[in-house]
């Protein structure tokens, strides 16, 4: 009888450890859940912030290059149709999401000092009011908070990967130009400029349905 008891115990311990345990299990999942879930919340959150600023950023390149054009004067529709060397590549690179989001990063820092070089050019050019030397700036700004916002986005999905430094080395440059060539290497670089921004949102919304998601088959084990 004793053993008979004793068995009967030890049915029930197992059976409450058992029952127990797949109450642990089902917390653990649960949590592993909640936490993915809001991981890839803030993952969605800061990509729609980033495109945000990117749909902004390119609806003010093209206004930009309607007051450049209005304020070159004559030819000033032909200005964008020529060709110039050392103009940043619009186009994204990479085939994984984290070399997609370098690229744009360097190809957004790429920008910084030519369109410092272009407003250095046109202060020149334009009067000290003219409305497109505020425009410019604000470009300028705006580019520059786009590359800050794009690697906290890198960072926050690649924590132990540090932002690669651009292989080209610094920035190339035009050298010195005659007035037209100054007007034409502004344009062009304005041009380029929303092509990439363009290129970027359409980059962004991919990844968004590609690496948020990712994160939670990453992290959600069941």
């Amino acid at each position: 009888m004793n053993g008979h008891v004793k068995s009967m115990h030890f049915q029930q311990f197992t059976e409450l450890a058992a029952t127990l345990l797949s109450l642990l299990l089902v917390m653990a999942v649960d949590s592993t859940k909640t936490v993915a879930a809001s991981r890839n919340q803030e993952c969605g959150n800061s990509l729609q912030q980033t495109l945000k600023l990117t749909r902004l950023a390119q609806k003010e390149s093209v206004d930009l290059i309607k007051t450049y054009k209005a304020s070159q004067g004559e030819m000033s529709e032909l200005l964008c149709k020529v060709s110039v060397n050392n103009i940043p590549d619009p186009n994204i690179s990479g085939l994984e999401p984290s070399e997609k989001i370098v690229s744009i990063y360097t190809h957004l820092q790429a920008f910084i000092p030519h369109f410092k070089r272009v407003y250095e050019q046109q202060a020149d050019l334009q009067i000290p009011t003219s409305p497109l030397l505020a425009e410019l700036a604000g470009a300028s700004a705006r580019s520059r908070n786009l590359a800050a916002l794009v690697k906290s986005f890198y960072q926050s999905l690649f924590p132990n990967q540090p932002m690669p430094e651009p292989a080209g080395g610094p920035t190339t440059l035009p050298p010195p130009q005659n007035v037209f060539q100054q007007k034409v290497y502004g344009c062009v670089v304005l041009k380029t400029y929303k092509e990439l921004l363009s290129n970027v949102s359409r980059q962004l919304r991919t990844l968004k349905n590609k690496v948020c998601r990712r994160r939670i088959q990453i992290n959600t084990p069941f």
